[in-house]
C-alpha cells in the first residue's frame, strides 16, 4: 500500500505526540508526590497541575471536539484544569494550584493515558485537517509546559531551606567545560549586520503560533551584535561596580522594583561568607566555578541596567531574527540534557558566526504586540497569545531547558519585565 504524503505528515505527528506526552513523564520521574504539589511563587504551578492541564489541552480542544463518541475522563477536568480560557470556562485562581490534594497523582496519570487512548484513536481512524493543526499546535503546548515544569521546580527546590537537587551525577556532558582562568570580561567580539529592509516572523514552513504571523518587512539600521551571553563574571563586575545602587543605570520601574523587593543579585545568587554561589537544577556552584557561564535568571530590568553599564543596548527582537535566520537550532537546549547555562572553554564564536539558540532567553528592547494584521485563532484558542499583549517584553532564542524541537528563529516568548523565574539572560547589540 503506497503512503501519500498526508498520511506520512500524521504518522509524523503521531510520533511527535507520544515523545512529547512521554519526555513530560520522564521529566517528573525523581520527583516525589509531595514535590510535585509545590507552588513556591505566584508565576510557578505545581508540576502535578502540569501534568494535568497539559492533557486537558487535548481533551478540551482536540477530542471533545473531533472524535466521536468521546467520554470525559472526569466531568470536573474541564473547569478544574483550565488555566485562563476564559471563554472555554470558569477556573479556579491561580494562586490556589498547590491546593488541589485531589486528584490524586495516581487519578491524574489515568486521566492522561485516556487523553493519550483518545488521540491515538483520532490518528488512527483518520483526523480531518482542523483537528490535526490543533494536536500539533497542543504539542506544542506541552513542550512549553515541560520548559515551565522545569522552571518552576528549580524555584520550588530553591526555596526549601533543604535546597535539593533536581539532577545529580556528574557533569560528563560535552556542553560543560571547565571555566577560563581569569576575568571574561573584554573579550566579547560582535558581529556586523548592514540592516536594511528585512522580513520577520514564520515563513509559513512548519509550525509557529499566531504571534509569529504575519509575516511582515521592517526596516533596520546597521547593528552589531554580541556573539555571546553576558556572563556570571561579567555581571559581577557589574554589581560590584555599584550596579544595584545607580538609578542612573535604571529605568524608573525598574529601580523601584530593586528597591521594593531588595534586589542585589540575580535570582538563586546567595552570599554566604562573602562568597557567592548559584543554585541550579544541578545543585549549588560557587559563582567563580561558573563565571564563564552565561548569567541567568535577570529580569528585564536588570539586563537593560547592565547593557547601560556596559556602554551598550538590548537587542529588538527583529536584530536578534535577523541575527538567528538561517542558523540551525543547535546549542545548549533540553536535549542536551545540562539543564543549566554551560561554562564554555574559549568565548568565540561557532563556525556559524553567532550561537543564537540555548542557555538562556534573551530579553529584547521590543515590548510584546501584535504584529501588522495579527489575528488570532479563533474561539477560545484566540485566547492563547493575543489577550497578552500588553505590559510585557518579548524573549528570544530558547534556554537549557526548552525542547530543541520546539524553537525557531521566529520563535516569540514574552513576560513581564519584572520576571526572574524564567531562564532569562542577556545579550548585547553596540550603540
Amino acid at each position: 500500500m503506497r503512503i501519500t504524503g498526508a498520511e506520512s505528515a500524521q504518522v509524523e505527528l503521531g510520533a511527535r505526540f507520544g515523545t512529547a506526552r512521554q519526555r513530560t513523564l520522564e521529566l517528573c520521574a525523581g520527583l516525589s508526590a509531595e514535590d510535585m504539589m509545590v507552588q513556591s511563587c505566584p508565576e510557578a504551578s505545581p508540576a502535578k497541575w502540569h501534568l494535568a492541564h497539559t492533557a486537558w489541552f487535548f481533551e478540551s480542544f482536540v477530542l471533545r471536539e473531533f472524535l466521536p463518541g468521546y467520554r470525559l475522563f472526569n466531568a470536573d477536568f474541564p473547569w478544574l484544569f483550565n488555566s485562563y480560557y476564559e471563554g472555554f470556562s470558569a477556573f479556579p485562581e491561580k494562586r490556589l494550584r498547590a491546593v488541589f490534594a485531589r486528584p490524586a497523582l495516581d487519578e491524574i496519570l489515568r486521566y492522561r493515558e485516556h487523553v493519550n487512548e483518545g488521540v491515538e484513536r483520532l490518528l488512527e481512524v483518520g483526523a480531518e485537517q482542523e483537528a490535526l493543526r490543533r494536536i500539533e499546535l497542543g504539542v506544542n503546548h506541552e513542550e512549553q509546559h515541560q520548559e515551565l515544569l522545569l522552571t518552576d521546580i528549580l524555584h520550588a527546590f530553591y526555596t526549601n531551606p533543604l535546597r535539593p537537587v533536581y539532577a545529580s551525577g556528574e557533569l560528563d556532558n560535552p556542553r560543560y567545560e571547565n571555566p577560563v582562568l581569569g576575568s571574561p570580561k573584554g573579550s566579547v567580539s560582535y558581529q556586523q549586520f548592514e540592516g536594511g529592509l528585512r522580513e520577520v516572523g514564520s515563513s509559513g514552513e512548519g509550525f509557529c503560533f499566531d504571534n509569529e504571523l504575519p509575516r511582515h518587512r521592517v526596516w533596520l539600521g546597521p547593528f552589531a551584535m554580541a556573539r555571546r551571553l553576558v556572563t556570571c563574571g561579567e555581571f559581577a563586575e557589574f554589581m560590584a561596580d555599584g550596579g544595584y545602587s545607580r538609578p542612573e543605570l535604571w529605568l524608573s520601574a525598574g529601580w523601584n522594583t530593586v528597591k521594593s523587593n531588595g534586589w542585589r543579585a540575580p535570582l538563586y545568587w546567595m552570599n554566604e561568607g562573602g562568597e557567592w554561589n548559584v543554585f541550579t537544577l544541578r545543585g549549588e556552584f560557587p559563582l567563580k566555578e561558573l563565571e564563564t557561564a552565561p548569567v541567568s535568571h535577570v529580569s528585564f530590568y536588570e539586563a537593560d541596567a547592565y547593557a547601560r553599564w556596559a556602554g551598550q543596548r538590548l537587542p529588538t527582537e527583529f536584530e536578534w531574527e535577523t541575527a538567528a535566520e538561517g542558523q540551525p537550532v543547535e546549542g545548549n537546549l533540553l536535549d542536551s540534557g545540562l539543564l543549566m547555562p554551560s561554562p564554555c572553554k574559549e568565548l568565540l564564536q561557532n563556525e556559524h558566526g553567532t550561537e543564537c539558540f540555548g542557555d538562556c532567553w534573551v530579553w529584547t528592547a521590543s515590548a510584546y504586540l501584535g504584529y501588522p494584521g495579527f489575528r488570532p485563532l479563533k474561539g477560545a484558542l484566540g485566547e492563547y497569545n493575543g489577550k497578552f499583549m500588553s505590559g510585557q517584553m518579548v524573549l528570544r532564542g530558547g534556554s537549557c531547558v526548552t525542547p530543541a524541537a520546539h524553537i525557531r528563529a521566529s520563535y516569540r516568548n514574552f513576560f513581564a519585565p519584572e520576571t526572574r523565574w524564567q531562564f532569562s539572560g542577556i545579550r548585547l547589540t553596540s550603540l
